[in-house]
């Protein structure tokens, strides 16, 4: 399986294994969680912080199609990451970590 990523990364082999890490837990990203880049991606016009939508997941969770779209629901935008280039947003409480 060959999959194209922004930063030229084109074999699954290539992608580092995803291990989340840190001090709280970290919620391993599901299809159609919102998400936000965690970088700013220049040549794509897209900026840390952009707001995505998770629509497959590719290699077993360790990458991810994120679709971008403005506010009338059209996409602008449609790019694979890492996990670790993104970060889960919540719209409610969480339980405690």
């Amino acid at each position: 399986m060959k999959i194209e990523f922004f930063d030229g990364v084109s074999l699954i082999d290539n992608l580092p294994e995803y291990h989340p890490t840190g001090r709280t837990k970290t919620k391993n990203i599901q299809l159609l969680d919102v998400v936000a880049l965690t970088h700013d991606i220049p040549d794509r016009n897209l900026r840390r912080g952009e707001v995505g939508t998770v629509v497959e997941i590719l290699a077993n969770g360790d990458a991810f199609e994120v679709e971008f779209s403005d506010q009338d629901g059209q996409t602008y935008e449609c790019l694979s990451f890492r996990a670790s280039e993104l970060m889960v947003l919540y719209h409610e409480p969480t339980p405690e970590l």
